[in-house]
């Protein structure tokens, strides 16, 4: 039995330990799940009160919502696809709100990393929360979650084709953002069709 098998088989039975009402199940199930939730929130809202409010949502609705899960399917993408509703949700939420902070395009000298693969990881963030949010969350799905286009796809109930392109405009745009700022040479970095 392989890795994946073995961890997918291993949640099924805490589902189902879940569904009949053990406590230790249910602690072990938000244990494995939480850490996944909240960093695709964060990435996505870019605001830790807010991401941390929306994990916890995400994983009431879990609860709510096990005895619907096919567990003929993985269940990260189907976890994850419930955090990025909520997300969206509050996203769109902020935009009938505005904020009338204006960002700062430049960060302040006390800010800046010591090194310069924190500088990036830094610049790359702000960079994330600036480009649109359906480019950064399938974004975010692919390289921090290593999940599969199709993964992808059946989250964001999406073509398979329509995540391909976003994933590469998020890449173009994330890159042009950051030689823009001259954290990355022009001749640097090209761009690979998806």
């Amino acid at each position: 039995m392989t890795e994946l098998s073995q961890n997918h088989c291993s949640i099924i039975s805490l589902v189902e330990l879940c569904l009949h009402g053990n406590q230790a199940a249910m602690l072990q199930l938000v244990e494995r799940s939480q850490g996944l939730v909240f960093r695709l929130c964060l990435r996505m809202l870019g605001h830790q009160q807010d991401a941390e409010d929306i994990a916890q949502e995400t994983l009431i609705r879990m609860f709510r919502s096990l005895h619907c899960w096919d567990q003929e399917r993985r269940f990260e993408p189907w976890l994850l696809a419930i955090a990025s509703n909520r997300c969206r949700t509050l996203l769109a939420q902020r935009a009938r709100r505005p904020n009338w902070q204006l960002l700062d395009d430049s960060l302040p000298e006390t800010s800046l990393a010591e090194n310069s693969a924190d500088l990036l990881a830094e610049e790359i963030g702000c960079a994330l929360q600036i480009i649109p949010a359906n480019l950064r969350e399938a974004f975010v799905l692919f390289h921090e979650h290593e999940m599969s286009y199709a993964e992808i796809a059946e989250i964001l109930d999406r073509p398979l084709g329509t995540i391909k392109t976003w994933i590469h405009r998020a890449r173009r745009q994330l890159v042009q953002r950051l030689q823009n700022r001259q954290v990355l040479e022009k001749s640097t970095y090209a761009l690979q069709a998806v």
